[in-house]
């Protein structure tokens, strides 16, 4: 018997300010709203869908599971595969967004460099 995974189509990033991640998305990943609403916006990446939810709309979502704090380090890394990577690190430079690390070539092959986005989701761009 086979998995009934098909594919992930969503993946829902806690935000503590919706306005201001709304505006980092449209920016810098130069991306349109897809749908919005008092406590969300959400963003097509390439048939991913990013839905960026204020953190105030959290409980209903996962409880009984707790919403964790920021500040307590990251989790999870979300990755764009880019066809140069150097050439998109300048457009995000071009919008103020500072570089984790990279743009660096990595021991299995490929290009990266990672940034934060303003609620602390930390995304790589690879090539």
């Amino acid at each position: 018997m086979g998995s009934w995974v098909q594919r992930v189509g969503a993946v829902t990033l806690f935000v503590e300010d919706l306005a201001q991640a709304r505006r980092f998305y449209q920016e810098v990943f130069e991306l349109p709203v897809m749908y919005e609403d008092p406590n969300s916006a959400v963003f097509d990446f390439g048939g991913l869908l990013v839905n960026l939810l204020t953190t105030a709309a959290v409980p209903e979502l996962i409880e009984p599971a707790g919403l964790a704090d920021p500040a307590a380090g990251a989790r999870f890394q979300l990755t764009l595969n880019v066809p140069d990577v150097d050439a998109v690190c300048e457009r995000l430079a071009a919008h103020g967004v500072k570089l984790l690390n990279g743009p660096m070539d990595r021991p299995w092959g490929i290009r990266t460099a990672a940034f934060r986005d303003p609620a602390g989701h930390i995304w790589e761009v690879a090539g």
